[in-house]
């Protein structure tokens, strides 16, 4: 059966798209690549009744291929014009798939719209003195923290009879 994809696959890219890659996938399936389009169409065995799976998804930046978004089976033995058909209703659901859902006009949609925030004010530069206090302070506790560990000390030295 999966000898029968190939030429199957040859003649549905010819149908389907002018500029098309054909390769076989690894468990002998075939995948037709339309670049131009950023689709991929993929041909697999679909049980042993003589059906092919297609599947159809995308092709993202770089090249790689999303996952399936849709799929159907067809009988091999209908030809290319009905599985060209299948292919292109795949397509369209994928295509419609991908683009933005449109707004609906609700009424409450406008009511419970947010306005835009306005711009923060920008902060003033920080000076001298904010960042010699915030210096201070940290000297400060550094301090203190110091002495309760000094006086922790000592009052250990002295337990011990030192």
């Amino acid at each position: 059966m999966s000898a029968q994809l190939y030429p199957a696959a040859k003649e549905l890219a010819k149908v389907l798209w002018q500029h098309h890659t054909i390769y076989r996938e690894r468990d002998g399936g075939m995948v037709i690549r339309g670049e131009h389009v950023q689709r991929w169409i993929s041909l697999g065995v679909a049980g042993t009744r003589g059906d092919v799976r297609i599947r159809a998804g995308l092709i993202l930046d770089g090249g790689t291929t999303a996952p399936a978004r849709t799929e159907t089976v067809v009988p091999l033995a209908a030809g290319t014009a009905e599985l060209a058909t299948a292919c292109r209703r795949l397509l369209a659901d994928l295509t419609s798939a991908a683009e933005p859902p449109t707004p609906t006009h609700e009424p409450r949609a406008s009511k419970q719209r947010k306005a835009p925030k306005a711009p923060k004010a920008p902060r003033p530069p920080k000076t001298g003195r904010t960042r010699g206090r915030r210096i201070a302070t940290w000297i400060v506790g550094v301090l203190a923290i110091s002495a309760v560990t000094l006086y922790a000390l000592a009052s250990y030295s002295a337990s011990l009879g030192g």
